[in-house]
């Protein structure tokens, strides 16, 4: 057989000594002191599904909580794929569908194949470092602490806090 007459490549040594080469991802200039310079009044906040969700349970208005946290305008935006991730869930969740139809959301439109939120606002988020993102998702958080100079807004005793904010924005400390 072919197959087995053709020698396995000989693997090399590595030499100890030798330089090891890895790949670093460049941080982008806006991060410059680890304070993202793209951040600023108007907020832009990307809403994710359950972030809608818990807000209901609380009895949180989303905008005015956000404001309330943040002291200042905020823009909610919400992608395509957190809109079909709502419509899904089918209607026991009517209320947040609403309350994500609202005109005072910003809608951003998704050009990926696929409609899986976290992997989109995660994308996002990597690519444009001017959005804060809201979120309960344990998971989600989790993946986009590795992400450098992106705050998370989450709920926490019925109220929104702000983490990874920095003192200079005005974020309310707790």
């Amino acid at each position: 057989n072919e197959k087995e007459r053709a020698k396995a490549p000989v693997k090399k040594k590595e030499d100890p000594s030798a330089i090891k080469e890895r790949e670093v991802p460049q941080h982008p200039s806006c991060l410059f002191f680890q304070y993202n310079t793209q951040l600023g009044p108007p907020y832009h906040i990307l809403v994710d599904t359950n972030f809608i969700n818990f807000s209901i349970k609380a009895k949180l208005d989303l905008v005015q909580s956000m404001m309330d946290c943040l002291y200042a305008k905020c823009i909610p935006c919400i992608t395509d794929c957190v809109m079909a991730e709502i419509e899904k869930l089918g209607q026991r969740y009517r209320v947040a569908l609403r309350i994500a139809k609202d005109p005072r959301f910003e809608r951003l439109p998704c050009t990926h194949k696929g409609t899986y939120a976290d992997d989109c606002l995660v994308q996002r988020v990597t690519q444009h470092k001017c959005y804060i993102v809201a979120t309960v998702d344990k998971e989600l958080k989790r993946r986009i602490r590795k992400i450098p100079g992106v705050p998370i807004m989450y709920i926490s005793r019925h109220r929104y806090n702000i983490e990874r904010m920095p003192d200079d924005y005005g974020a309310p400390r707790f």
